[in-house]
């Protein structure tokens, strides 16, 4: 528990005691950067017995986004308080608390990666389908022991400045000649990372993951990796991936699709992306196993997020496109080219595959860092 978990702990178990009004429970609260949503106890349905309901995402503006978007509109139709935590719900820190019977988030905004890494090992509740929607989620990102809450992709971003005409392929990001300047990618595979290797290699979209499910379309994979790492630099952080654009340390790459946003934004246009050949995921709602407001309540948080209006809400603010196919449609006309749920961007995009990274993640990622290093 960090120590600002801590210190709201203490302020809630004194506002609890009668040692602290209400009022400066709030104001001590949002100094810590917290926002509780405080609704009387009466107020609420049966079945929230629970003080509140803790979701954890990775900070910064996604704090108040997914209050907005999510927390307020879960509180209104059920009475429970909500309280964005914005510390990060990394796979370690989950497997850690649920390991040593010490969970405090309820629900977690995490990716791919946590639900088949922490799903098989217990360290999940599954997601209880009488209450969370499949159909209002894109069926490539519905799984057991989580559930997709939002899209994202990593994409071909370049700076328009550099070329004398746009790149449009991973092929063209290979063609050091044709396109020169440095290269970014992910320091993780998951990012399209192979995919973008294979796809420059030749290999048809529709192909990718047949071929890395072989041991020579892997092996070909890593042949382009190595072949592009002298023109590359491999980016950790979002704002790492950014920055390296803002310093013209690199021309083109493969980062966030919401970060080529706000590049883009930023910059009047003279950084841009194209969808075609990006590499579609999904972040995912994980219940820690154990979550202290108990699985239903995590359960009808999920179901209020999955709700069309609100994930409209959350790419308006934040890029991150609607899971919920149902939300296409509801997308104000000057928000559909930035939107990878839009058929036309969408079509265009490869999803990840659980299947493929259930089985080789830990071998490629492995490898991978060996190769970059």
């Amino acid at each position: 528990m960090t120590s600002r978990e801590e210190k709201y702990l203490e302020l809630k178990r004194a506002h609890a005691a009668g040692r602290m009004d209400r009022r400066s429970f709030l104001r001590r609260a949002g100094a810590l950067g917290i926002v509780p949503l405080v609704i009387p106890a009466h107020m609420r349905p049966a079945f929230a017995n629970a003080e509140e309901l803790v979701v954890v995402n990775w900070g910064g503006p996604a704090e108040a986004a997914y209050m907005n978007a999510f927390g307020e509109p879960f509180t209104e139709e059920t009475g429970i308080p909500v309280f964005i935590d914005g510390t990060g719900p990394s796979v370690g820190r989950i497997r850690a608390m649920v390991e040593a019977n010490a969970v405090v988030w309820d629900v977690c905004d995490s990716g791919v990666a946590g639900a088949i890494n922490l799903g098989p090992g217990g360290y999940l509740e599954p997601i209880d389908y009488s209450i969370v929607s499949a159909e209002r989620c894109r069926p490539e990102f519905v799984w057991e022991h989580g559930i997709g809450n939002y899209l994202f992709c990593n994409v071909l971003t370049y700076n328009t400045e550099a070329f004398e005409e746009a790149p449009t392929t991973w092929a063209d990001m290979w063609d050091v000649e044709k396109f020169p300047g440095g290269r970014t990618m992910r320091r993780n595979v998951l990012g399209g990372v192979m995919e973008s290797a294979l796809q420059a290699a030749g290999v048809a979209k529709e192909d990718v993951y047949d071929t890395l499910g072989t041991a020579d379309g892997r092996a070909l994979a890593f042949e382009k990796l190595e072949e592009l790492k002298p023109h590359t630099l491999y980016w950790s952080s979002a704002s790492e991936s950014q920055q390296l654009y803002r310093t013209g340390e690199v021309t083109i790459g493969n980062i966030w699709h919401t970060r080529s946003r706000g590049l883009r934004n930023d910059s009047n246009g003279q950084f841009t992306w194209t969808w075609n050949q990006g590499q579609l995921t999904a972040g995912a709602w994980l219940v820690p196993r154990g979550n202290p407001a108990g699985a239903e309540a995590a359960m009808r948080f999920i179901a209020v997020a999955q709700e069309p209006e609100n994930q409209v809400l959350l790419l308006e603010v934040m890029g991150n496109g609607p899971i919920n196919p149902e939300a296409a449609a509801l997308v104000p006309e000057e928000l559909r080219a930035d939107d990878p749920g839009q058929p036309e961007n969408y079509d265009l995009m490869l999803a990840d595959s659980e299947a493929f990274y259930s089985e080789y993640y830990d071998e490629v990622q492995e490898r991978y860092l060996e190769l970059i290093s």
